[in-house]
């Protein structure tokens, strides 16, 4: 007789997240057993570097012949072992950061990093934040380390946020943002590029950061029976907070920040809920000086952050040379990849 009542189901739908969750700490167990050996090994290979060039193919070799069925132990696979010995030193982040990622991620960052600290930035993100590999290609490539982690940021989040949530917003907040899918034409004007932006909403969030949903474009205000339109509107989970989003295509001017706080003051008051936190705005533009951004913000009370963005013919020389195109983007985050390679 088929038992089909909702006691049942609910006893059955408890076993299935059950073993889910133990094949998926079977899985992560095995991944850091298998980075730790790594690790361990390039050590060996690292303290062992007088044998000269063809030590690695030597113990390649004999490994084979010791064990011809596991895979992994290639003489590009130990270069890599040898690498990741040599950039991470200290067996804290191999535990609390490296032993966390798969050997994909780990390897595209060995060759993608050029320091310990950008190499434990991308992991932790990776990690804290669930990142596919395509995912972890993206952020590498449009320079986001440079952008989010050490860029030159122009706010006022740390004055009147709460000390959680200004923290968050500040670690979040780039300097530029880069949107290379809308192309910069002569004559394009502000609601061009909002538009755009939102026609390619996947990739917006990806370069606005985790935990943005879409709210609207051109959001409708009616205060005193005047209409106004913010160009757009998030709502970020992790901040917990509305997030008001202003593009101007010309250099920052004081005022801008005037128009923002006038925003944020009705979001507050129209849309936030009790368990929000305070709304944060951001304000684009082509150019930003950073001093005259500060002195502007210095006496505003809601908090906002004034950017820069690039479009695709607007890019900084020094990421010219890095920045994907649309389509490989859109092919990097549909790839898949496994957590084990050889």
């Amino acid at each position: 007789m088929l038992i089909n009542d909702k006691g049942y189901m609910e006893v059955l739908a408890n076993i299935k997240i059950a073993i889910r969750e133990a094949q998926y700490r079977a899985v992560l167990g095995a991944n850091r057993e298998q980075i730790v050996l790594y690790w361990n090994i390039g050590k060996v290979i690292f303290e062992n570097s007088s044998y000269g060039n063809r030590f690695v193919e030597n113990l390649a070799r004999d490994i084979r012949l010791d064990f011809p069925d596991t895979k992994g132990f290639s003489v590009r696979n130990l270069q890599y072992m040898k690498k990741f010995a040599r950039l991470v030193q200290d067996e804290e982040n191999l535990q609390a950061v490296s032993a966390l990622l798969t050997w994909s991620h780990n390897k595209y960052l060995f060759d993608k990093t050029k320091a310990l600290d950008e190499y434990l930035w991308y992991a932790a993100q990776a990690i804290e934040n669930g990142w596919s590999l395509s995912s972890l290609e993206y952020y590498v490539d449009t320079k986001t380390y440079e952008r989010q982690a050490i860029g030159e940021k122009a706010t006022n989040y740390k004055a009147l946020l709460p000390q959680s949530q200004s923290n968050l917003a500040i670690e979040t907040f780039k300097n530029p943002y880069v949107f290379d899918f809308v192309e910069q034409r002569e004559g394009i004007i502000e609601r061009e590029i909002g538009q755009e932006l939102v026609a390619s909403i996947a990739k917006t969030i990806m370069e606005l950061g985790t935990g943005f949903a879409f709210v609207g474009n051109q959001y409708h205000l009616e205060i005193s029976g005047k209409d106004y339109y913010i160009d757009s509107l998030f709502y970020n989970t992790k901040l917990r907070c509305y997030i008001v989003i202003e593009l101007k295509n010309t250099d920052f001017k004081p005022e801008y920040a005037g128009k923002l706080n006038f925003y944020l003051s009705a979001v507050d008051d129209m849309l936030k809920h009790e368990q929000d936190n305070p709304s944060i705005g951001i304000l684009l533009c082509k150019e930003r000086d950073k001093l005259t951004a500060e002195y502007a913000l210095k006496d505003i009370n809601k908090p906002i952050g004034v950017s820069e963005y690039r479009l695709s013919d607007f890019v900084p020389q020094e990421l010219a040379d890095t920045l994907p195109s649309a389509e490989d983007i859109e092919k990097r985050v549909m790839r898949k990849y496994e957590i084990k390679e050889d």
